[in-house]
């Protein structure tokens, strides 16, 4: 009798699992479709931001298609890479390649005003984990127009103060190169950019490793484009 008792618990448990995980995975599948989709909609709200335009999970979408007017994929020489869709590039894919193999998508924001802003994609690493973002650029490519940042894990208060406009807003006005044309990037200092500087925004108080995280992120996927910029600004120049 025991046995029997034993056994009747054994297949019961086990058809529960089965049953239960049958559940789980279905339910994850009907979920999936949802879950990417507001993915997508994050990211379309980041990208909007850093050309300074709010948005909400019920407007992102249209906003979107409204002001992001192209996107495109170049590789690290400035030419297009045809075939390659910008929005579905992965960063977090991307920044393990050498330079050379990467894939730099470029949006094209498209203001009220008609200006045209350029948005490149930012991923890095942070004190506990990853951090990225997108930066904008006005049409000489090297002055920034307005940046966006985000986290998975830095400290409340203290590294994750880089996902605020507080911190952002700094980098609106800031320029990549210098006046001989080579690239310097920004750099985000401890105890405060020195007044009047072009390429320096002061770090977040409490914050050292993230912000030199930071730095290291703009540093690398800026410099993967700068050949690029380098070109579009030859090609104004000779209007």
């Amino acid at each position: 009798m025991r046995n029997f008792s034993n056994t009747y618990i054994f297949i019961f448990s086990s058809v529960m699992v089965i049953i239960v995980a049958a559940i789980l995975s279905t339910t994850a599948m009907l979920l999936q479709p949802i879950q990417q989709r507001n993915i997508e909609i994050e990211k379309k709200q980041f990208i909007l931001a850093s050309v300074n335009i709010e948005s909400t999970g019920k407007n992102a979408e249209s906003l979107y298609d409204k002001y992001i007017t192209d996107s495109y994929v170049i590789n690290s020489r400035g030419k297009r890479i045809e075939g390659v869709d910008a929005f579905s590039v992965n960063m977090a894919d991307e920044i393990r390649k050498p330079y050379e193999e990467r894939n730099l998508p470029i949006y094209i924001g498209t203001l009220d005003d008609g200006t045209k802003k350029y948005i490149v994609p930012l991923r890095g690493k942070g004190l506990w984990g990853p951090i990225y973002g997108y930066i904008s650029f006005n049409n000489d490519f090297k002055t920034i127009f307005g940046a966006t940042f985000d986290h998975d894990k830095e400290t409340p208060g203290l590294g994750a103060e880089i996902s605020t406009r507080a911190f952002q807003k700094d980098f609106k006005g800031k320029v990549i190169f210098d006046d001989t044309g080579n690239f310097t990037s920004i750099l985000v200092v401890k105890g405060g950019a020195k007044p009047g500087s072009v390429n320096q925004v002061d770090a977040i108080s409490g914050g050292t490793l993230t912000s030199k995280g930071l730095q290291a992120m703009l540093k690398d996927c800026l410099g993967s484009y700068v050949t690029y910029f380098k070109e579009q600004q030859n090609s104004v120049t000779h209007e």
